[in-house]
C-alpha cells in the first residue's frame, strides 16, 4: 500500500507552483494537490513514503507545503476524491529503483547480470549505495571492514542496522574494535555526500569481486557430501585429504555431521522433529545397528530419552526382536537419520550445537 500512495502522489504533483494564501478561489495546480494530500495524512497522523518519491519531487513538494497557508473545505475535499481515484486506478505497483528491482529479481536473473546491472547503477548514481551495503550478510562485509581505514569502517558500522553493525565489531580483532567503536563517535560531522561517497565506493570493491558459482564454501561442500558417504568412504577420503592438506581436512572433520554426533549437537527439544521425519522401522533398524556399538550407542540412548515414551517403547520392543542388522542396511537407515537433521537444519526449524573446539 506504500508503494501505491508513492505513486498516486506521484502521478498528481507534476505543475507549477501557485500561492494558495489569498485571491480569488480556483483550481489548485497538481502540485499544490500533493501538498494538501501530504499536509491532510500528517496532520491525522498517518505515515505517507514521500521518501519514495525521486530526490527533486520531495524538495520540490517541501518547498510548495512552505508557500501554502489556507485551503477551503470544498477544495480539501474535492483534493481527496481524486488521490482517492488515482489510488483506485494503480493497478500494479513496481518496486522502484534498481537495487530493490534487483532484489525482486533475485534467482530469476544471474548472478552476473546481477552484479554488471548493479555496477552499472552505481556507475551512474541512479542506487544508494547504503541499501544494497546493509541487506548484505555480515560475512561479506567482514573483509571489507577489515581492510579498510578506522575512519570508514566507523562510517560503515553508523549505517548498518544496529544488530548487524554489533555482531560486525564483534568478528574484528580486539584492538581494531576499540577504535572503530572510538571512532563511531566521530562521526557526527560527517556530512551527506561523504557519506554517499564512501558509500559507493565500498560497494565497488564488492562489485569487483567476481560473482560465487557456488553459496557454501568448499569445507561445507564437502562435509555435506561425506555426511550421507559410507563410513568406509568417509575414513578414507579424510586420510587422503590428510595427506594432501591437514588444515583443510581437520576443516571437514569439524564440519561432518554424522550418527555419532546427534547425542553432542542436537538440543533435546528438537528430538520430536527428528524422529517424525524418520519412519519406525528405519530408526528400529538404526537403533538396533547402533546400540551393540559403544561410540554409538550414547546416540541411540539420547533419541529414546527424548522422544514420546510411547513411541520409545515401542521401538525397544520391535528392537529386542529385530535380527542382526546388515551393514549395508544400518548405513541406510542412520544416513536417513542425519539427512532429517540437514534438512531440518536447512528449513531453520533447528541449530545444531556448536562442536567445543
Amino acid at each position: 500500500m506504500s508503494q501505491d500512495y508513492g505513486h498516486a502522489l506521484a502521478r498528481i504533483m507534476p505543475g507549477q507552483s501557485v500561492d494558495l494564501a489569498g485571491g480569488q478561489p480556483r483550481v489548485p495546480t497538481a502540485r499544490e494537490k500533493a501538498a494538501i494530500i501530504v499536509r491532510l495524512m500528517l496532520a491525522e497522523g498517518a505515515s505517507i513514503p514521500v521518501a519514495l518519491l525521486p530526490e527533486h519531487m520531495q524538495a520540490s513538494l517541501t518547498e510548495q507545503i512552505g508557500q501554502m497557508r489556507l485551503v477551503d473545505r470544498a477544495t480539501l475535499w474535492a483534493v481527496v476524491e481524486e488521490f482517492l481515484a488515482e489510488l483506485e486506478e494503480v493497478g500494479l505497483a513496481f518496486p522502484g529503483g534498481i537495487d530493490a528491482a534487483l532484489t525482486m529479481m533475485d534467482g530469476h536473473i544471474s548472478p552476473t547480470a546481477a552484479s554488471r546491472l548493479r555496477r552499472l547503477a552505481g556507475a551512474s548514481g541512479m542506487a544508494d549505495p547504503w541499501d544494497r551495503l546493509t541487506a548484505l550478510p555480515v560475512d561479506r562485509l567482514l573483509p571489507v571492514i577489515e581492510a579498510e581505514s578506522t575512519e570508514v569502517a566507523a562510517v560503515m558500522l553508523s549505517k548498518l542496522p544496529v544488530p548487524k553493525a554489533a555482531e560486525l565489531l564483534g568478528k574484528l580483532p580486539g584492538e581494531k574494535a576499540r577504535r572503530v567503536a572510538y571512532a563511531v563517535s566521530m562521526t557526527g560531522g560527517v556530512d551527506p555526500e561523504t557519506v554517499r561517497r564512501i558509500g559507493m565506493s565500498l560497494a565497488t570493491q564488492l562489485d569487483a569481486q567476481p560473482p560465487r558459482a557456488f553459496d557454501a564454501g568448499p569445507v561445507e561442500r564437502v562435509g555435506a557430501i561425506l555426511n550421507i558417504s559410507t563410513a568406509a568412504t568417509r575414513e578414507d577420503v579424510l586420510q587422503g585429504l590428510e595427506v594432501e592438506d591437514a588444515d583443510f581436512a581437520e576443516q571437514v572433520r569439524k564440519a561432518i555431521f554424522t550418527f555419532n554426533h546427534i547425542a553432542t549437537r542436537i538440543a533435546p527439544r528438537d528430538v520430536p522433529k527428528i524422529v517424525r521425519m524418520v519412519d519406525q522401522p528405519t530408526l528400529v533398524t538404526a537403533f538396533a545397528a547402533a546400540v551393540p556399538q559403544p561410540k554409538l550407542a550414547p546416540t541411540v540412548e539420547f533419541l529414546l530419552a527424548n522422544m514420546s515414551q510411547r513411541l520409545a517403547q515401542g521401538i525397544r520392543e520391535e528392537m529386542a526382536t529385530r535380527g542382526k542388522v546388515k551393514e549395508k542396511d544400518a548405513e541406510e537407515a542412520m544416513t536417513a537419520v542425519v539427512s532429517a537433521i540437514r534438512q531440518l537444519e536447512g528449513a531453520g526449524e533447528l541449530v545444531l550445537i556448536r562442536e567445543e573446539e
